[in-house]
């Protein structure tokens, strides 16, 4: 008999050589997903914070997200009425 460790769950497994066939198997212990939980209730209060300083970041970006569009296009109709003979740029699905 032989031990292999399997990739996906680390388990040890025992195989017969002769039979090909897997005839025991050890499932390794996996730690506590929480070991202090005071520490925890902190890290999520925490959390919270940082989560609304980032909503509070992106609404503020989102609204003057249109102005900044605005000033793009306005910028890019002031180009177009300048050089009205320039013809628009070649996309791919143009050239079938």
């Amino acid at each position: 008999m032989f031990e292999v460790e399997c990739p996906c769950c680390q388990a040890i497994l025992k195989i017969d050589p002769e039979t090909h066939a897997v005839i025991a198997h050890t499932v390794p212990v996996k730690p506590l997903p929480i070991q202090d939980l005071a520490a925890e209730v902190a890290k999520l209060k925490g959390a919270g914070a940082r989560r609304e300083e980032v909503f509070r970041q992106q609404f503020e970006a989102e609204k003057s997200h249109g102005k900044v569009l605005e000033k793009k296009f306005d910028e890019l109709f002031k180009r177009a009425k300048e050089n009205p003979d320039t013809a628009p740029p070649k996309r791919d699905i143009d050239f079938d």
